[in-house]
């Protein structure tokens, strides 16, 4: 069973850069649930993709143009999206920010 610590200390964990202005940071996690971290700078892309995961995300800092499915929102500090399995889904970084990621079940792709 893949597990994460009992605590995550931020300055402790390293940051990842999957893509160009994007940079990922792997928080708590157990085979069922995971929370993931990503930081967009101004243009960043979290390219179109899909996953068998269920995702919900909150918005943690910035402005995104996300896209789920065919329908694409504006969206800002305190909103948040859910995106089901197999879901295509992506985002545009409008101003920079942070968003925060759960995933159901852990992402083994992200440890």
């Amino acid at each position: 069973m893949a597990q994460s610590g009992l605590f995550q200390i931020a300055n402790e964990i390293k940051w990842e850069t999957p893509a160009e202005k994007v940079k990922r940071q792997v928080f708590g996690y157990d085979d069922k649930i995971m929370l993931v971290k990503a930081k967009f700078e101004t243009g960043g892309i979290g390219t179109l993709h899909q996953h068998p995961h269920s995702q919900v995300t909150y918005v943690e800092s910035g402005v995104f143009e996300m896209q789920i499915g065919d329908e694409k929102r504006i969206i800002k500090q305190g909103d948040g999206y859910y995106v089901p399995p197999e879901v295509i889904h992506g985002c545009v970084c409008i101003e920079a920010g942070l968003l925060i990621d759960v995933f159901s079940p852990l992402r083994e792709d992200f440890i």
